[in-house]
């Protein structure tokens, strides 16, 4: 297996204790890394450790918070930089689908800011938190985990759709932001690479319940398992992929590219 120069790296995980999170957290740990997981509940962490985090425990921090406070937020993420002793890497799956299913005329304006403030708002807080510690790193990353969402659109989907068309665009405004030569001292450090990964439908628990399926077997269309996504996070958090920067990678089977045209 190729190296891909995460052992001893220290990573936090916002939104680490289930789906897409929780496959990236076993992910960096098996890789060597020290991991902080962040999640919104107690329970959920608590299952994760419980289950596919078992063989890890040693490896990781954890933590509980809401990402719409953002007060709570950055002491969370002070206090798991703290326990793993810096942050070379920070990836932000957590995230919320909204009033799926509703139309134009059934979403409340309510409801499309709760996911603009997760899927956006906090995303871009939990980087603001941690670019103290990642300046300090000599090799650092942040890693959204986005969707196909941020580039093509379905129904039923207003609100979670806008909120990842805007984090394809965060991603590249901080990449420019923190790159290297915007940095106040250069020398102190390469800057932080910014990058997403967008992928298609993704076996989670938040999937199965928001299409109402227990599972996808024979769903007629491919799937991606969490791990799938988790390995697309680690090629573009490991220092093997410095020249990636600003990039939003689609991992949709190819499907974004194929022409409606009936020929």
């Amino acid at each position: 297996m190729p190296d891909l120069g995460l052992t001893g790296a220290r990573v936090l995980v916002v939104g680490g204790a289930s789906g897409i999170g929780l496959a990236c957290a076993r992910a960096f740990a098996q890789e060597g890394a020290r991991v902080g997981v962040l999640s919104r509940s107690a329970a959920s962490v608590e299952r994760a450790l419980a289950g596919e985090l078992s063989p890890h425990r040693d490896a990781l921090e954890t933590g509980v918070v809401d990402v719409r406070d953002d007060d709570a937020l950055g002491a969370a993420v002070q206090h798991l930089a703290g326990r793993l002793g810096g942050l070379d890497h920070v990836v932000v799956s957590a995230g919320v689908d909204g009033e799926f299913g509703a139309g134009v005329q059934e979403v409340t304006r309510a409801g499309f800011r709760d996911v603009l403030e997760v899927n956006v708002a906090a995303a871009f807080s939990a980087v603001q938190h941690a670019c103290p510690h990642l300046r300090r790193s000599p090799a650092p990353s942040v890693t959204f985990v986005g969707s196909d969402s941020g580039f093509v659109t379905a129904p039923g989907m207003i609100a979670y759709g806008a909120s990842k068309g805007a984090l394809v665009q965060l991603t590249r405004v901080l990449a420019h932001e923190l790159s290297a030569d915007l940095l106040p001292d250069p020398a102190a450090g390469s800057g932080i690479r910014v990058n997403s990964v967008c992928p298609s439908i993704t076996d989670t628990p938040m999937a199965r319940r928001g299409l109402g399926v227990d599972d996808f077997t024979g769903a007629g269309y491919p799937v991606n398992s969490a791990d799938d996504v988790a390995w697309a996070v680690l090629f573009l958090s490991s220092p093997r992929s410095r020249a990636v920067n600003g990039v939003s990678l689609l991992s949709d089977f190819g499907y974004s590219g194929r022409s409606s045209f009936p020929a």
